[in-house]
């Protein structure tokens, strides 16, 4: 496994949860914890991603189509774990 993909997946999953957190203003965990989210969503994301052989290539190159692929896996990821996050945060305190 490579690092920098890794660490490209982890940025962009850092924003993909901000991003997402600032789409649903009532799901919101806060800046810090929209990172935090983003960022283990990143991860994970492009991780199955990239197993399942959908986003970044496996030697994990440094050649523009791996990373448009570790940005685009990191950052759905990141945003969809925040999302999920988020909504069991709202589901839990009515």
């Amino acid at each position: 496994m490579e690092l920098v993909p890794l660490l490209i997946q982890l940025v962009s999953g850092a924003v993909g949860g901000n991003i997402a957190g600032s789409l649903m203003k009532n799901s919101t965990l806060g800046t810090l914890w929209n990172s935090v989210a983003g960022i283990v969503g990143g991860g994970l994301g492009g991780q199955l991603l990239g197993l399942l052989g959908v986003a970044a290539a496996p030697s994990g190159g440094l050649d523009i189509g791996s990373i448009i692929g570790s940005l685009a896996s990191g950052g759905v990821g990141g945003g969809v774990l925040m999302a999920i996050i988020g909504a069991v945060k709202k589901s839990m305190a009515k």
